[in-house]
């Protein structure tokens, strides 16, 4: 299981100073998700750039001086807790992705081929791990490869991990593009982790605040009203240079 934000802001500037105030307890956390931390960002040229180490993330000189000095406009920004029998290791580490996305998970589904018909045989052959986070995100992108818009091959892939799972924790996930920053939240309230984790702890928030919008796992305090809660089963697609959110229905 694992912690994540995302950021998307009216102008550019280091991503330390976009987070702001929730950096610090955000990064508190991985006094438990510890496996791993990275950080995807839309570069000035369009693309999306990708940093990411097998280390813990409150520790890290090399994250606290990328926070300082990537200075964009989007952001995510995620630390992992390794599913048992996943080490942590670069391949495993998210985000995963290139220069068109990047994508990171909070969650837990089985078997982790239930997908496989669903993804482009040569995606899946350039896997770099082992997670089923990955072949998640390389699920999702085949359908947008394919022309699928980011919010409906996220909504539609989520449907076939129901359909193919024998058991989903969640599918928690955020998506960066060149253009947008998408999320979507699902867990089964039925599975033992959400039981044993609380009914809370798989929440997504989002909130608007001076030109900038987070999106985030829960973990330290998100009061009301800045903070609202992400309808479970709905994408949230946050414009770059947009302050109204869209919701898809999934």
């Amino acid at each position: 299981m694992c912690r994540f934000i995302g950021v998307v802001a009216d102008e550019p500037a280091p991503i330390d100073e976009l987070i702001g105030d929730d950096l610090a307890p955000f990064l508190d956390l991985a006094c438990e998700h510890g496996h791993g931390w990275g950080v995807a960002h839309r570069d000035p040229d369009g693309s999306v750039g990708i940093v990411k180490a097998p280390e813990r993330g409150d520790t890290s000189p090399r994250l606290s001086r990328w926070l300082g000095t990537c200075v964009t406009d989007m952001a995510i920004v995620h630390l992992r807790l390794a599913s048992p029998g996943l080490p942590a290791v670069p391949g495993n580490t998210h985000p995963f992705g290139d220069a068109r996305s990047a994508f990171v998970h909070n969650g837990d589904y089985r078997p982790l081929d239930c997908l496989i018909g669903a993804t482009d045989p040569s995606l899946l052959a350039a896997a770099e791990g082992q997670t089923d986070s990955e072949r998640y995100y390389l699920a999702v992108r085949t359908r947008m490869d394919a022309g699928v818009q980011p919010a409906k091959a996220i909504s539609q892939t989520a449907a076939d991990v129901r359909m193919l799972a024998t058991s989903c924790v969640a599918l928690n996930c955020l998506l960066l593009t060149p253009d947008a920053l998408y999320a979507y939240q699902e867990n089964d309230p039925g599975s033992e982790v959400v039981e044993r984790r609380g009914a809370d702890y798989f929440d997504l928030r989002y909130r608007e605040a001076g030109g900038v919008t987070l999106v985030a796992s829960v973990g330290w305090p998100q009061p009301a009203p800045g903070w609202r809660r992400l309808p479970p089963r709905y994408v949230l697609k946050v414009t770059a240079g947009s302050r109204d959110p869209e919701f898809y229905d999934a």
